[in-house]
């Protein structure tokens, strides 16, 4: 596969959109646009969780029922879920059914919750580099997994408990939320 693919619209994009219209849509509108708040970064973080091991595109089309399940991925709310409410996300096969990403998806929300408002955000982003220190990425292949931004902020999210934040998840949540832009060169993104 190349690194670029054009889509029925004529525009080039990251190949790895492929021809799926959700992908092609999170890419567009989504994937390397500049994210803020602590509420949305929770969420991000939350689904990114859920994200390891699977492929992005099964969270995307589980997304809205994932935040239907979760509060809107409302820190307060879901750090006030109970075993009972652990129990009505294990059956509901809407999103993943998986005991630890769910129990570790409370617990941030603990953690977040605990947090000044605006502190998740702030923290987050303290790991970004600086754009003009980055080369954009000329093809696929190109794009890191891991980087030391994402290894420092894997590091210091778990120093203050937080679970499933490894570096290659960490590195994942800065390419969706803008932190790193890695469209690759080409792309009609990468210089929109």
């Amino acid at each position: 596969m190349g690194s670029l693919l054009t889509g029925p619209d004529g525009r080039a994009r990251c190949a790895w959109v492929g021809d799926d219209d959700e992908y092609r849509r999170y890419h567009d509108e989504e994937w390397g646009t500049p994210l803020h708040g602590d509420r949305a970064l929770f969420e991000k973080m939350s689904l990114e969780g859920f994200q390891a091991g699977l492929s992005w595109i099964t969270i995307l089309r589980k997304r809205p029922r994932f935040r239907e399940v979760f509060a809107g991925f409302d820190p307060a709310h879901v750090a006030a879920f109970d075993d009972g409410d652990v129990e009505r996300l294990m059956t509901d096969a809407g999103i993943i059914r998986n005991r630890a990403k769910i129990l570790a998806t409370i617990a941030n929300a603990a953690l977040v919750r605990g947090m000044a408002d605006g502190e998740l955000d702030a923290l987050l982003w303290s790991f970004a580099p600086a754009a003009s220190a980055r080369l954009r990425p000329r093809e696929l292949g190109d794009v890191a997994a891991v980087t030391e931004e994402s290894t420092a902020m894997s590091k210091t999210l778990r120093k203050r408990g937080f679970r499933f934040v490894g570096p290659t998840t960490m590195y994942a949540l800065m390419q969706s939320t803008g932190m790193v832009d890695d469209h690759v060169e080409g792309c009609w993104r990468a210089h929109a």
